[in-house]
């Protein structure tokens, strides 16, 4: 996986699925960046969060299970090791099971993962193993991802399987079936409003050598070779409590 947001941080980073080279970068509204609200008893993002590369939940697909079409990103990873990871770093995770979201009528696949060289990845092995060692986890995650939208003034979002989580088999065939959505994605001749643009995928029409791929990245950059990602570690300033869909005891922003 790739690590987006470090736990505890409340910067919304995410891969950039329409600038070349796929960048992380933090999303904004408004032209300001985008923070998730502290929501009570919640700091921040409560896990790593990230995706997996090489994955694309496609816009055009309804999935048989869900009854949703695919929200146009790579598959998400809830990753629930010890170790905070930093944004942008690779990690190999074992694959516990996924639940899935219903976003704005998308479906939003988000895969439990735990990196490989955790100190518990030899125990935690599935669902109900997760549950064992660390026990109110996937039920939080629910909660988390149920509320995180309300301090904006949006509805409690819903779920596939009412929020209940499935096993590592059925996430693997979700994270086969993205791939080949992804393959079909990269291997077309148009963009269809995506930056496929790539220096790893020789058979991929959108591939580059390496001296073109430095002369677009230098022009995206400036001639920087990096560039400073949003403050993950700024703080909201207050607490929301969310009671039956609404925020109770604060006023909004």
């Amino acid at each position: 996986m790739v690590c987006e947001i470090p736990r505890w941080s409340n910067a919304k980073l995410e891969i950039d699925t329409t600038t070349p080279f796929n960048p992380i970068k933090q999303d904004s509204k408004n032209n300001r960046p985008r923070y998730v609200a502290d929501i009570f008893p919640y700091k921040g993002y409560i896990w790593n969060y990230g995706a997996f590369p090489q994955t694309f939940e496609d816009p055009n697909h309804t999935d048989k299970d869900t009854g949703c079409v695919g929200d146009s990103d790579p598959v998400d990873v809830i990753e629930v090791g010890q170790a905070i990871s930093a944004e942008g770093s690779v990690h190999r995770v074992k694959v516990l099971g996924l639940v899935a979201l219903i976003d704005d009528g998308e479906t939003d696949w988000k895969v439990l993962a735990i990196r490989s060289d955790d100190p518990m990845a030899d125990r935690i092995q599935d669902i109900k193993s997760l549950e064992a060692y660390m026990p109110g986890l996937v039920s939080a995650t629910v909660d988390w991802f149920s509320k995180y939208k309300v301090p904006d003034g949006k509805p409690l979002n819903s779920w596939a399987f009412d929020g209940r989580a499935k096993d590592a088999d059925y996430a693997h065939s979700v994270i086969a079936a993205t791939h080949d959505a992804w393959s079909r994605l990269i291997h077309s001749d148009k963009e269809a409003g995506f930056a496929l643009t790539n220096t790893t995928v020789r058979s991929s029409p959108h591939c580059l050598s390496a001296d073109i791929a430095s002369q677009v990245f230098k022009a995206l950059t400036g001639g920087s070779s990096a560039q400073v990602p949003g403050d993950s570690t700024k703080v909201p300033v207050k607490w929301h409590y969310v009671h039956e869909g609404m925020v109770a005891n604060c006023s909004k922003e």
